[in-house]
């Protein structure tokens, strides 16, 4: 397998890594810990998340991609980025363990003058005192000196082209060394038309992170705003369409029933890899961590409330949510507030089903929530829908109508065709 390129982790991250530097002509292989991963996508089966659809997946094959579970061909290659996911723990910090099973992965083959990228969602000094470690201990090589290390944040939007516009992102570079930088700007300057060079690593790595928080504090607000606002009577998504005229000092954000995705925002007693800790709480991220984690719990009580004020009770009432994934029109359900949305309205003793386009089975709490074959049928069935995601196949306008209660988190629907959040 002749190639330049190794992508290490195939997921929502590496795979439109892959695709892009298939497409610019660079020989790619896939390396997965996972061995049915690697034999799917072999066989031409896009992922379920909807990272990759079948046709880009074919073409990519066709293109000269090739998938592999062989650790050896780690060592043929001139690049290798790191992509594995870093899941949040039940104490809300990131598991690294996926990037130290990588790098261990890697270190027993890593050759002189190989560029390695971390692209991973990690804590600020992962790059230079996690990563770096495993792979000298492992290899017997120092990093900056006999191989070359940066970090690059994944700036990729979910589902926006899967990789195809990579192209348009500046792709931020942080190196172990300034030699370090351009090896890595080097081969980013193949796939995008802007690469922006870090001071280091740490910058890199912490500009990843202001990013994300950046989301998670506004949508916060916003948040916060939805509350308000319904509590004192004022329409909020109209506020939203004043205040968006404004054209400067001011980027509108809307409100939800909860933040998804695998951007997650870092626990503010962690600013650094999890050994250390700086001992006090960055309390805006605090904050909007707390607001945030609120709205599941808000919306059903919304959804009781909504039934309470046409006669219904929680109790024994149908509900319908449209929407499970965490993100419009994908598949990826990563971090979607409708699991813990469909688990408190059970517990209140409501009968829960749910339709999306892009799921077939979906479980909450652990248990199987039942699927909606036809959804104007159970729309028009169910006591209460709420529309928790907008994926674009749903006709709003005829939901609102067929619909006995429609309770819209997304504010999408026709004014006065729905309550909204």
């Amino acid at each position: 397998m002749r190639a330049d390129l190794a992508v290490l982790g195939l997921g929502h991250s590496g795979l439109p890594l892959a695709r892009a530097a298939t497409a610019a002509g660079i020989g790619t292989i896939g390396c997965d810990p996972d061995p049915r991963t690697v034999a799917d996508l072999a066989a031409g089966r896009a992922p379920a998340d909807g990272s990759l659809t079948a046709p880009a997946l074919r073409r990519m094959l066709s293109q000269g991609f090739r998938t592999t579970g062989d650790p050896a061909v780690l060592g043929r290659v001139r690049t290798v980025v790191i992509c594995v996911d870093t899941p949040l723990g039940a104490d809300r910090t990131l598991d690294l363990r996926p990037v130290r099973e990588a790098a261990r992965t890697l270190a027993p083959v890593l050759r002189p003058r190989t560029t390695v990228v971390l692209q991973s969602t990690v804590y600020p000094g992962s790059t230079e005192e996690f990563l770096r470690t495993v792979l000298e201990d492992g290899s017997g090589l120092g990093a900056g000196r006999d191989f070359h290390l940066a970090y690059a944040p994944d700036r990729l939007d979910p589902g926006d082209g899967a990789g195809a516009d990579l192209a348009r992102i500046p792709q931020v570079i942080g190196g172990l060394t300034p030699a370090c930088t351009e090896a890595a700007a080097a081969f980013y300057g193949r796939l995008t038309e802007k690469v922006v060079r870090a001071r280091g690593p740490r910058e890199a790595e912490t500009a990843a992170l202001l990013e994300t928080n950046y989301r998670q504090i506004n949508i916060a607000l916003i948040n916060e705003m939805a509350v308000f606002c319904h509590d004192i009577g004022v329409d909020l998504w109209d506020v939203i369409r004043c205040a968006e005229t404004k054209p400067f000092g001011f980027h509108a954000f809307r409100p939800g029933p909860g933040v998804g995705g695998h951007s997650v925002p870092i626990d503010p007693n962690h600013l650094s890899y999890p050994s250390r800790s700086l001992g006090y709480p960055l309390r805006m991220v605090e904050l909007a961590q707390e607001v945030n984690a609120r709205m599941p719990r808000y919306v059903t009580q919304r959804a009781a409330a909504l039934l309470n004020e046409h006669g219904k009770s929680a109790r024994g009432a149908r509900v319908l949510l449209l929407g499970v994934t965490y993100k419009a029109d994908l598949a990826d359900r990563a971090g979607s507030p409708a699991e813990e949305i469909a688990s408190r309205l059970r517990d209140l003793g409501a009968e829960v089903g749910f339709h999306d386009p892009y799921v077939q089975r979906w479980e909450a709490g652990g248990v199987a929530v039942p699927r909606a074959d036809s959804l104007y049928e159970a729309a028009g069935a169910a006591d209460l829908t709420v529309l928790l995601q907008n994926h674009r196949v749903y006709d709003l306008q005829g939901l609102a109508a067929k619909s006995q209660l429609l309770l819209d988190t997304r504010g999408v629907s026709p004014t006065g065709a729905a309550h909204r959040l």
